[in-house]
């Protein structure tokens, strides 16, 4: 296995050779905050979220930090067809585009704590793809309403540019996928007054989980009652 590599001048690693779903990309992943996530933290306006899903989400990777386990999600109908169509959509986009390689995670450490990404494929030194399944109602409202207009859906905005963010490339082609309907490659870039907004929330984000995390240990090194307990796995 390969180790992963450094880009030289930058502060991007990437992790060839890890499988996404695997037991070493959910121990990348523990404890930090990722592309996909990005919109729990950051809303459509740009704003610091401020509500149950954020804090859901700060005490969802503090005790990742804490335990060093990352808890198993149920898998929808939806998000293994998501998998399935992925292979198709990037297998399709290489035959238009040209050759798709696919890595396991990518991290970013330009803030002075890390971010990561897991793209659906890399294209060349520059490029991304990032591939979604769609039910065709979906997928038609996306053609009709975006796609004309060439812009990406504000459902996966913040992640597409949080992939830019943390994989430094130039730039994304977002790719809506549903068998049987046109699938549309829209090309997007940086754009710095979101980028720059991505690192601000996550600078907050970090502060508010360091934070967290000192009252934790006080609590752990105080008085209080506390049992150990053994973590139970359960089938």
């Amino acid at each position: 296995m390969n180790a992963p590599v450094k880009i030289h001048g930058s502060h991007v690693t990437i992790h060839r050779d890890v499988e996404q779903g695997s037991v070493r990309w959910h121990e990348l992943r523990c404890g930090i905050l990722t592309a996909s996530e990005m919109k729990l933290i950051l809303t459509p306006t740009l704003k610091i979220a401020s509500n149950d899903k954020e804090r859901a989400h700060l005490y969802e990777l503090l005790a990742q930090r804490i335990t060093g386990y990352v808890e198993p999600h149920f898998e929808s109908y939806d998000m293994e067809r998501g998998k399935f169509d992925e292979e198709h959509a990037r297998a399709k986009y290489s035959e238009e585009y040209g050759e798709v390689e696919e890595v396991g995670f990518i991290t970013n450490d330009k803030l002075g704590f890390t971010i990561g990404y897991s793209p659906d494929g890399l294209v060349g030194d520059d490029g991304l793809i990032e591939c979604k399944s769609r039910v065709q109602k979906w997928h038609m409202q996306t053609l009709i309403e975006y796609v004309a207009a060439g812009e990406i859906p504000p459902d996966f905005l913040i992640q597409c540019q949080t992939g830019l963010f943390v994989s430094e490339r130039k730039w994304l082609d977002f790719v809506s996928y549903c068998g049987g309907m046109k699938m549309p490659v829209v090309r997007s870039y940086p754009d710095p007054v979101i980028q720059e907004a991505i690192g601000n929330a996550a600078a907050q984000f970090e502060a508010r989980l360091a934070e967290k995390l000192e009252i934790y240990q006080k609590l752990i090194a105080s008085d209080t009652r506390l049992v150990d307990t053994e973590r139970l796995i359960y089938l």
